[in-house]
């Protein structure tokens, strides 16, 4: 008669594989996609005439980034880490500069009349433009913007803005917009 070998108890593998699951999933992060996060305007309607926007010069400050990486705004050369503030100067343009934008007055609605600026900021970049550096510009654009947005909140609301209702939210958007203009990337070294 042959002999029987033993067998494993396997009834408790079951449990401590979902238990390792279990664990793996909680500890494991996931790669994240890194991207620009944009709302698009809407889209225009199609009985909509057509009308030519005539920009004042002043109103537009152009932001060039080369196949070098290389940075300018307005008509200097600048370093990323100093974009931000140049940007915050240009928008609210503190000492009513003659070569800075104008600021219009509106009325909004839950607030009252307030002085927007008409500044918009025109982005250009070369197609050999790194990833990292047009991501690092954009990153110094917005920054500017919410901390704009954030210095109107406190000082309106007595709040940053990430903390403010919706319609708080929107009015803050209408006084502090965020106005990025992008070009389509050119090949500047090639004729």
């Amino acid at each position: 008669m042959a002999k029987k070998t033993p067998e494993i108890n396997s009834s408790s593998t079951a449990d401590i594989a979902f238990l390792l699951l279990c664990y793996f999933l909680m500890t494991t992060t996931m790669d994240q996609d890194s991207g620009l996060q944009r709302r698009l305007p809407p889209m225009p309607d199609p009985n909509q005439k057509l009308e030519n926007q005539i920009v004042n010069r002043r109103n537009i400050i152009v932001v060039k980034i080369n196949s070098a990486d290389r940075l300018m705004a307005g008509n200097e050369p600048i370093d990323v880490s100093q974009l931000k503030d140049k940007i915050k100067e240009f928008l609210t343009n503190p000492y009513n500069d003659p070569n800075l934008p104008n600021k219009k007055e509106i009325d909004i609605e839950g607030f009252g009349t307030y002085a927007v600026s008409e500044g918009v900021i025109s982005l250009q970049n070369d197609r050999g433009t790194s990833y990292q550096a047009y991501i690092s510009v954009q990153n110094e654009l917005v920054k500017a913007i919410n901390e704009l947005r954030d210095d109107f909140s406190y000082t309106q609301f007595g709040k940053p803005y990430i903390k403010l209702d919706d319609d708080k939210q929107e009015i803050v958007r209408k006084a502090i917009p965020q106005n990025i203009s992008e070009a389509e990337p050119k090949d500047v070294g090639k004729k």
